[in-house]
């Protein structure tokens, strides 16, 4: 019966064919908008870290002094903690403080130290301009290697290139390190001079100072939805260990305005979309039942002879519904296609006028839903003329003119 009216069906599979490109184009940039906005969430702020430290100041009359018994957190602890996370966490010791660093010309330079695992990596995302991270098998070792970030490489070594330091000795304090890596300088905190050395190492090449420093356990939650979760848990396994540890130890995390605005950032975002995506694939289930309902006043006549000659009303009902169904599977193929190809279209001309890395994500289950939802609303759209048609009386149909 389809090709009855060829143009008609043309231009109602058009319209769902539309209707469905939209929501797969929307729900792809949204993918893709969401990936970028988690990624810019977790490379540039700690609302996924919960800190596990000591209480390394006790409160007296408004002023802080030392505490001299405090948790020293060592890699049994992080593994330990580590394991209670799996899945749903990284866990990475870490020691910061001061240290001096001698230079190629005997000076002394003052810098950042952190002393850490390659779980770090988790929170840090550095990117090298030559070299690398140490590894696991470093820490386990304790190997005198050291990261330097390069402001602190040109202070070491003016004007040499950072490949030309891998491999290179450098000094913090009294100990010899092996030059391993250089962060680039593009990276994020480039310009602070730092050095990070395996975890072990921590205790030797941290200058003395009169504030303690202590190691504390940076527990990084894989989502912004995790979060809640993680520190549950690190909670319970801190408790297991001390069990009266809120008077020496503290789990602190970015809970505050921040993260609950990020948390409520991506459900409205979510429901935004979804219900643009809704209005589009609405568009063309009405285009349906309009052509739908034209085609049962034109072919009247014809369903009333049917029925005449013995077909059911679930005979004409299931004629009408498959037309329906038809019209918007075909739809649905030809709009998939031409929503990736606008939603990978529309993100690439964004990051050229803007220079962001914004990309469309291509998900199964993106498609699969746009599909669903196109066959749901063919379903719907044909139900209200399937029903007028099969309801015809044989006697006044084939008298209809």
């Amino acid at each position: 019966m389809l090709r009855a009216n060829p143009l008609r069906t043309l231009l109602s599979t058009l319209g769902v064919a539309m209707g469905v490109a939209s929501l797969v184009a929307v729900l792809a940039i949204g993918d893709g908008l969401e990936r970028y906005a988690r990624d810019q969430i977790s490379g540039t702020t700690d609302l996924q870290t919960i800190v596990v430290g000591p209480q390394l100041f006790d409160k007296v009359d408004g002023t802080s002094i030392p505490r001299l018994d405090y948790p020293r957190f060592t890699l049994a602890d992080g593994a330990a903690l580590a394991a209670r996370m799996t899945g749903i966490a990284s866990v990475a010791p870490s020691l910061q403080g001061g240290t001096r660093v001698t230079t190629k010309s005997g000076g002394i330079r003052l810098s950042q130290l952190m002393a850490t695992t390659p779980a770090i990596m988790d929170r840090l995302k550095l990117e090298f301009a030559a070299g690398r991270f140490f590894t696991d098998a470093d820490v386990l070792s304790s190997a005198p290697v050291v990261v330097l970030s390069s402001a602190l490489a040109e202070a070491v070594a003016p004007g040499a290139p950072p490949v030309a330091l891998i491999g290179d000795s450098v000094q913090l304090e009294k100990k010899w390190l092996r030059i391993v890596g250089v962060i680039s300088p593009t990276q994020q905190g480039a310009i602070s001079l730092m050095a990070v050395t395996p975890f072990p190492l921590g205790n030797e090449v941290l200058a003395p100072s009169l504030v303690p420093s202590a190691p504390h356990l940076l527990v990084r939650a894989r989502t912004i939805e995790m979060v809640d979760s993680v520190r549950i848990r690190a909670e319970q396994w801190i408790a297991g260990r001390i069990p009266d540890w809120k008077t020496v130890a503290k789990v602190e995390y970015s809970r505050g305005l921040r993260l609950e605005q990020a948390q409520t950032f991506m459900l409205i975002f979510k429901i935004a979309m979804g219900s643009f995506a809704a209005i589009t694939l609405l568009v063309g289930g009405i285009g349906i039942m309009n052509v739908l309902l034209a085609a049962v006043i034109e072919r009247t006549r014809e369903i009333g002879i049917r029925k005449a000659t013995g077909a059911r009303q679930r005979d004409i009902l299931l004629q009408f519904l498959g037309e329906s169904v038809a019209v918007s599977g075909i739809g649905a193929t030809c709009g998939a296609i031409l929503g990736l190809a606008a939603a990978f279209g529309v993100t690439a001309l964004i990051r050229n006028v803007s220079g962001t890395t914004l990309y469309a994500a291509f998900n199964w289950r993106s498609l699969a839903v746009a599909g669903v939802a196109s066959i749901i609303v063919g379903l719907v759209a044909g139900t209200y003329p399937a029903l007028r048609a099969a309801r015809l009386s044989p006697i006044d149909a084939i008298r209809h003119e």
